[in-house]
């Protein structure tokens, strides 16, 4: 038990209280909308610490939920062999960027964490729904998956362009969660091969993160429970405004 709790101490009450009341938060999130878990993670923890070290704590609760996520549905084989270009091109996108640009927790990739959650509430709040051609897929799929990748090494953050493309694809509302589990899956494991390479994910950040996973399992839990309660397009316009708001904090605070 004390070789789980080291990396807490290390981090100091404080910041440790900081981590369960984040992905608690998170957890509820993508308990009512099936996303934000990592965007929330990350956009809350980037305020009090570097951006890998954010990322390292997110692996296991992202992995495990997403795995969940995408486990529903009954389209697991269509939307794979339909989706494989994208998520290939996320894999190596990540790995592109780890080795281009590296999540190094440097002032600019806070506010290029910042920007990307920006852009993600306006397009979630302001876009109208997108339809994308089926002869389009082809070239565009891809695409969006290395540059999602990409910002994915940078940030820790893999919804942008990923998200938009997958809601614009005409999938049914359990396609969609069972796709964006997917992809986020794809996502945080290219994220923990990134993280390890440099030397950001190592024992201490996997026993951190495996208990980072309770309260966001707690979250989860109470995410889907508050969902049959209210209304999820109002929960989601509030969820878009909060992320805009805290990305615009960190892309100008820095």
């Amino acid at each position: 038990m004390n070789t789980l709790i080291d990396y807490y101490q290390t981090l100091g009450m404080s910041l440790s209280l900081l981590v369960i009341a984040t992905f608690l938060l998170a957890g509820m999130i993508k308990g009512v909308i099936g996303l934000g878990l990592p965007t929330v993670a990350m956009g809350l923890l980037g305020l009090a610490m570097a951006p890998s070290q954010a990322a390292a704590l997110l692996i296991i609760p992202s992995t495990l939920t997403n795995l969940w996520q995408l486990a529903f549905g009954g389209q697991l084989k269509q939307l794979a062999r339909r989706l494989w270009p994208m998520l290939l091109m996320i894999f190596i996108g990540t790995g592109i960027g780890t080795i281009w640009i590296g999540m190094s927790g440097g002032h600019w990739v806070v506010r290029g964490l910042g920007a990307a959650l920006l852009l993600y509430a306006l397009s979630g709040l302001f876009l109208p729904t997108l339809h994308v051609d089926p002869r389009h897929e082809r070239w565009l799929g891809p695409l969006c998956g290395l540059i999602t990748g990409i910002i994915t090494s940078a940030t820790g953050v893999f919804v942008i362009p990923a998200v938009p493309y997958l809601q614009a694809l005409g999938l049914n509302r359990d396609e969609l969660v069972q796709a964006l589990g997917l992809s986020f899956t794809v996502s945080t494991l290219a994220l923990a091969v990134g993280l390890l390479s440099h030397g950001a994910l190592g024992g201490r950040e996997l026993n951190a993160s495996l208990l980072a996973l309770i309260p966001a399992m707690l979250g989860m839990w109470l995410g889907q429970w508050l969902r049959q309660r209210i209304s999820a397009v109002l929960f989601k316009r509030v969820f878009f405004i909060g992320v805009g708001v805290l990305g615009a904090h960190l892309l100008i605070s820095g």
